[in-house]
């Protein structure tokens, strides 16, 4: 009698950080390199085997991330998280890392059993522009009003429908989503807008709804 060989898979969980200036944004796409696809070639790369990496959630095209979360499985048994964390940073580009790597319960879903997401706009609220922050701010000439722009942003915690600022592709199932907090801080130029909740609309987290929504307060504030 002969018995079968069962793999035991190990859940990995890692947080990943990145500049998505030159991606199509997080999830693989046919129109464009995604920070998903190049996550997962390294870790192919490392681990030898075929691997699909599960986020957290969804970034569109130059959206950045400072602590996205995801999990991926593998049969590697003895391979030490350290080198899963240096080895596949070995592999990325410049403009991604993985910061940190734990073993997770088999059942652990990244975007499942996440409890709120952190999402941050950024105004640069100034007479002149700036080169080096064009990429991770949206630029503003006119002077903001931040009494009035966190007096309209004050409309948005809470449950609501969100279908006015989704974009004519979105596929979401409800328009419906919890903001839990809306904080508007100036530090010199910059307005920084964050939000937690438990996540967008398409483009989730992405640059359509965080310019709308952002424009928002902003225009409350011209």
């Amino acid at each position: 009698m002969t018995q079968k060989h069962i793999k035991i898979v190990r859940t990995i969980k890692i947080t990943i950080e990145y500049d998505g200036t030159c991606y199509c944004g997080w999830q693989i796409q046919p129109n464009g390199l995604s920070v998903q696809q190049v996550v997962e070639d390294a870790l192919n790369k490392l681990l030898g085997e075929t691997v699909r990496v599960r986020s957290s959630g969804r970034t569109d095209a130059g959206v950045h991330a400072t602590g996205m979360v995801a999990s991926f499985q593998t049969t590697k048994q003895n391979f030490p998280l350290r080198a899963i964390v240096d080895g596949s940073n070995h592999f990325l580009p410049p403009d991604i890392v993985i910061l940190t790597a734990s073993e997770v319960s088999p059942g652990f879903k990244a975007i499942g059993d996440a409890v709120a997401k952190h999402y941050r706009y950024s105004i640069l609220n100034s007479a002149v522009r700036s080169p080096l922050r064009r990429f991770t701010s949206w630029y503003v000439r006119e002077p903001l009003d931040l009494d009035a722009m966190r007096e309209a942003a004050a409309c948005f915690p809470g449950r609501h429908d969100f279908a006015a600022f989704r974009a004519s592709n979105c596929s979401a199932k409800t328009t419906i989503r919890r903001i839990d907090s809306v904080d508007i801080i100036r530090n010199n130029d910059m307005i920084f807008i964050d939000v937690i909740g438990e996540g967008n609309i398409r483009y989730s987290c992405g640059y359509r709804q965080g310019k709308i929504q952002t424009g928002s307060p902003a225009m409350a504030a011209a």
